[in-house]
């Protein structure tokens, strides 16, 4: 009985769907597990080998928490807008919606093949409309909400106009904008309705609001930060510049703290956790005023370090900050215009990333020290941003190396601040010594010196105490077409929200993809599109986030009518147990989905504060490219050893036609046209190729289909393959030339249910010792490692338990059975069919029990004592345990094997180490 892979791997995939085997709903009589991947964005190439590594991971565990006894969620779906998608449409004209159906449904064929045990009745695409109708939902719970500080959390925004009716803006403590104004409950309800409109805008969580963004003209949209690299796009390595736009907001930053609180309470990757506080940038200080010379205007500044206010010797304002155009005088007009449209052609990213370049220019203006009366001048430069703070910083050079490099450069002054200060490259304002020429705090130390200075600032009304928050509100607007449309209408200017009977607001047909000849968003291209026949709708649509940022409760409930999620469902899945996704999401996804999270649950429609209890990065798979060599000028290519004898030229060839760094030349010949006529210089009669280790790329013909190693070794081969390359956070190269020792390994583990003819044996017969003891072992190991997520060693302990096995010529049915519930997570396919041949009729592998790990199977009674004369291991002898000393001493002595090595002498000292070893001196 052969082991038939691809029939055995086809016939339960179809069994599984048939039954639904992996379908799951709420069972109160078995604790829950909530396992998710981070959903893949369905691109036209399909799944490589280093995209299902996570998933793999995930389906082991899902499948061995089932086997424990939880009721397991294990979902999948497609984040399926995108630009990808939109960008292919431009340039053929084809809906994204029929690319985008395409791309997914030859996702999910792959997806099947490798034998994922996902429900598949809660798959979902965020670009259905029965699914962003939901999205649309939230966004509408956002816009009518705000967050009061007093009860830390958000409500309705009906909460607020009650208190504005009651008592205008008196005692309200909320997250609002910073030029937001103070009023009576009179004059609150002396406001028109526009008025009125205008001053919630400014509370509620999702806002219209003009902002600085990455502008990329070629693609016609806002980019966020980590779509710019290096001042161009990340897709289509496009120009991107930095422009004014009105654009619709979410203020995440009211939940700044909260945010970074709940990152204690949470298991996920240290590093994951360091990335996030860093870009919350949580900092304790205070907000001090300059007034302005000539202007009744004053500059705004965020400092953690009021100390050093002495040292104030420039300010320095961004590029973009406000009172620029003001301030500048008319003979440094030009110069500030041109460093401002220099400025733009850089993303934040770079300009926060470049500590090295100073530049900048002055507007002519000065600014007065608030406590030293100073007269200061006021320059712009790029490496201050007006989002964050408040666009300006007070230059202290002496105590910052950037301000210092700055000052020598532009030639300004620098003014010593504590008597033990040394002012050079590396400069540091720290806290020790006492300061000097302030004639306000000189003498003092640190603490005492903040605490005047405070006290001062506040009492004048110059400056207060403040915390600050580096974390900017998220733009969350795209002037694309393939993204969710904005549930939004325009009357007199001003945003009002669609009735909510009337969502799904659906995505309308256009004729091109692209933006208007007058420069709006290519929805502004649907004719006749208006709300109720009359309103102008919104014309940007959401960001690619949105639909990721609340997923995993539609997964709880995902054919819902009626609600995005029900209350049942939240109550019993409550959150993700454990969630597998790419590190490359720190700092998007998982801080905007913990947020969404954050509003759902102060709005009472979840009940938990975090989603996601424990997150785990895979690693990358890396590709390992191969290389041959053609000589300069000909089509001839020299094999990897010979090529330092000739004048060659490195060049990518496709790795499914090399094996074992061998190429198949006749293949070869017919991957290029150019090829056909090749010659080739060969050592020991093969051409063999270069290697190296890369990212897997199409570019570097190192992309190794999934489907090409099944069709050769099967799924549960790839699975487990996939999973022997090493840890799974870390990186590794994949090398198809190690997967075929994974391949013998399961024919090995097949042929240990057969017998000599080929046949199915299993015997009822008592296991002996050590067969229980290889079962117990493997029970123990992978039990471990799945808890731990070492998931490669496991795949080694199976190799060493069937090796064992084969070795006992075991065939025992008390054996075999309990190893093949083990194996199951791993490899799933061979798992059925040879559960289906031990249990013919008994339903599904996956609904075993995992069997219980007895440690008495791994006590040993016996033990192979060394036998070390003069400090010499001679021999070994097999004593009982259960032997005191002086017995073990007696058996070693009257042994043959011992007696050999004694040649008829007497030992002079003989020590027993009990269970370690026998030492001899003669």
């Amino acid at each position: 009985m052969e082991y038939k892979f691809r029939e055995i791997e086809q016939k339960w995939q179809k069994y599984w769907a048939e039954n639904h085997t992996y379908k799951v709903d709420i069972n109160l009589n078995k604790p829950k597990y909530y396992v998710l991947d981070m959903f893949p964005y369905p691109s036209g190439a399909g799944l490589h080998v280093g995209h299902p590594l996570g998933y793999i991971a995930s389906d082991i565990f899902s499948r061995f928490k089932r086997l424990k006894g939880f009721n397991v969620l294990h979902p999948m779906g497609y984040d399926a807008f995108g630009l990808p998608a939109e960008q292919y449409a431009i340039q053929t004209g084809q809906h994204p919606a029929i690319t985008t159906d395409q791309n997914t449904k030859r996702y999910r064929e792959q997806l099947d093949r490798i034998g994922f045990a996902y429900d598949w009745s809660r798959e979902l695409r965020t670009c259905d409309a029965d699914y962003y109708k939901w999205t649309q939902w939230i966004f509408m719970q956002l816009f009518d909400a705000w967050y009061n500080f007093e009860t830390d959390k958000a409500e309705p925004i009906n909460v607020l106009v009650a208190k504005f009716e009651n008592n205008g803006t008196n005692g309200v403590k909320a997250a609002c904008d910073e030029d937001t104004r103070s009023f009576t409950a009179a004059e609150w309800n002396a406001m028109s309705e526009d008025e009125q409109q205008k001053e919630l805008l400014k509370y509620r969580l999702t806002y219209l609001s003009e902002s600085v963004v990455n502008w990329c003209p070629a693609l016609g949209t806002v980019l966020a930060n980590d779509e710019v690299i290096g001042g161009f796009s990340e897709r289509g390595g496009h120009p991107v510049e930095q422009k004014k736009m009105s654009q619709w907001s979410m203020r995440i930053s009211a939940y700044a703290e909260r945010l970074l609180q709940g990152l204690d309470n949470i298991d996920w990757p240290e590093p994951i956790r360091e990335m996030q506080r860093n870009w919350i940038g949580k900092s304790v200080g205070a907000l001090l005023k300059f007034n302005l010379e000539k202007f009744e205007d004053k500059i705004e500044v965020f400092t953690t370090r009021l100390d050093t206010v002495f040292g104030v010797t420039f300010l320095v304002l961004a590029p973009e900050h406000e009172l620029v155009d003001k301030l500048t005088t008319p003979e440094h007009k030009a110069e500030i215009e041109a460093y401002i449209n220099k400025t733009k052609q850089k993303s934040e990213r770079d300009r926060m990333a470049d500590v090295k370049t100073v530049s900048g220019a002055f507007t002519g203006a000065f600014a007065i020290n608030p406590l030293s009366g100073e007269k200061v001048p006021v320059w712009i430069a790029d490496y201050v941003l007006a989002g964050y703070g408040t666009g300006a910083v007070m230059a202290v050079p002496s105590g910052d190396e950037r301000d210092y490099r700055f000052a020598q450069h532009f030639n300004l002054p620098i003014v010593q601040i504590l008597d033990s200060q040394v002012i050079d490259e590396t400069a540091d304002a720290t806290k020790e010594g006492k300061y000097v020429n302030s004639g306000l705090i000189d003498g003092m130390d640190y603490a005492e010196a903040m605490k005047t200075l405070v006290h001062k600032i506040e009492a004048e009304g110059t400056g207060k105490a403040k915390t600050n928050y580096r974390m900017r509100d998220a733009i969350f607007a795209r002037q694309r077409y393939w993204g969710e449309p904005v549930p939004v209408y325009f009357k007199n200017g001003l945003p009002y929200l669609i009735d909510e009977s009337d969502l799904p607001l659906i995505l309308p047909e256009i004729d091109k993809y692209l933006p208007t000849e007058t420069g709006e968003p290519p929805l502004a291209r649907a004719a006749g599109w208006k709300y109720k026949g009359e309103f102008e709708y919104e014309h940007s649509t959401m960001p690619g986030w949105a639909g990721s940022s609340w997923y995993w409760y539609r997964y709880m409930d995902a054919k819902n009518d009626s609600s995005f999620v029900s209350k049942e469902a939240t109550d019993y899945w409550k959150d993700v147990d454990l969630y597998i996704g790419g590190s490359e999401h720190a700092t998007g996804h998982l801080l905007y989905s913990r947020f969404w999270n954050k509003v759902l649950k102060d709005l009472g429609y979840v009940q938990e504060e975090e989603p996601f209890k424990k997150l785990i990065n895979q690693g990358m798979i890396q590709g390992r490219s191969n290389f041959v060599y053609r000589i300069i000028g000909t089509n001839k290519f020299v094999s990897y050893g010979l090529r330092k004898d000739y004048d060659t030229q490195p060049l990518h060839v496709d790795v499914n036609i090399v094996h074992n760094d061998v190429l198949d030349l006749e293949k070869f010949k017919k991957s290029i046209p150019d090829y056909a006529n090749a010659e080739f210089v060969l050592e020991d009669g093969k051409y063999i190729c270069g290697h190296e280790v890369e990212k897997m790329s199409k570019s570097k013909y190192n992309v190794v289909s999934p489907d090409d190693i099944i069709e050769q070794y099967g799924a549960d081969t790839l699975r487990m393959y996939e999973m022997f390359l090493g840890p799974l956070e870390q990186s590794k190269p994949w090398n198809t030339n190690g997967i075929s020792g994974v391949y013998n390994f399961l024919r090995k583990f097949w042929n240990l249910f057969l017998d000599e003819k080929g046949e199915v044996s299993v015997t009822n017969e008592e296991p002996s010792k050590a067969e229980l003891k290889a079962l117990h072992k493997i029970i123990q190991k992978v039990e471990e490692d799945v808890t731990r997520f070492s998931f490669n060693t496991s795949v080694s302990s199976y190799m060493i338990c069937v090796n064992e096995l084969t070795a006992l010529k075991c065939n025992k049915r008390a054996i075999l059975e309990p190893l093949v519930i083990t194996i199951c997570p791993y490899a799933p396919h061979i798992a059925e069919e040879l559960w289906s041949i031990l249990n013919p009729g008994k339903g599904s592998v996956i609904d075993a029990v995992y069997p219980e790990f007895k440690p008495e199977h791994l006590v040993e009674d016996a033990f192979d004592y060394p036998i070390s004369i003069n400090g010499k291991v001679k021999t070994k002898l097999n004593v009982s345990l259960a032997l005191e000393p002086a017995d073990v001493e007696k058996l070693v002595l009257e042994s043959s094997d011992v007696k050999k090595y004694l040649d008829g002498k007497t030992p002079k000292k003989v020590i027993v180490v009990k269970g370690r070893i026998v030492n001899m001196v003669i």
